[in-house]
């Protein structure tokens, strides 16, 4: 559990970033292009009051939602099997993954990599999201079908993406979601808080005693 809480913050953080369009938005400034009224491009949707939809509501995906319930969002989850102790805490509602994709505003990502989960987000998924929607990946790069994401952004399907994980890592320099500019890519610092490194480097000690 050493992650959870940094992984957590990182997911809002993520979230919240890719919703107002922090990172194309810093850039104009740095670039002298600051304006009172931003500009469309930098404009985004309301986090607070959305539905946001957990895929993975395990020690992270419960911290996640435990950080949403200020904003006053309708909470939906999935999992391979319904979790209500976690659930009732967070007031989240189980549905079923298409169900999840559909009504959500935000669909964020926290379950393990496995057979059953390699591609969980593809072409067929990603077209049943709403055009509105924004895709979070903090969990495993392969669990998104990263070809079908970069159709799905390019024509609309859905509006943004925020990833932490890709496959491989890094992308290459050339690779089409790192020209898109309705895609934030982080290098895997889901751990990089100050607290949490020395947390893991701590345990790493321990283990070697």
């Amino acid at each position: 559990g050493v992650l959870t809480e940094a992984t957590a913050d990182l997911t809002l953080a993520l979230l919240l970033g890719t919703a107002r369009q922090l990172v194309p938005a810093a850039e104009a400034v740095k670039a002298g292009r600051w304006r009172t009224w931003m500009p469309m491009a930098f404009t985004g949707p309301d986090v607070y009051g959305s539905t946001v939809g957990i895929v993975g509501l395990g020690q992270i995906g419960l911290a996640v939602a435990r950080r949403l319930v200020g904003f006053n969002v309708r909470l939906l989850y999935h999992n391979r099997r319904p979790t209500p102790a976690a659930a009732s805490e967070v007031d989240a509602t189980y549905v079923d993954l298409e169900t999840l994709l559909a009504e959500s505003d935000f669909i964020t990502l926290h379950c393990p990599l496995s057979p059953e989960t390699r591609h969980l987000i593809n072409t067929e998924r990603l077209k049943k999201m709403k055009p509105t929607a924004t895709l979070i990946n903090c969990s495993r790069g392969d669990v998104v079908d990263q070809n079908a994401l970069v159709e799905a952004l390019r024509q609309g399907d859905i509006a943004y993406a925020g990833l932490d994980v890709t496959s491989p890592e890094p992308l290459p320099a050339d690779h089409p979601l790192l020209t898109l500019p309705n895609v934030t890519v982080l290098p895997h610092i889901g751990s990089a808080s100050i607290t949490t490194r020395e947390k893991m480097s701590t345990i790493a000690a321990q283990n070697l005693l």
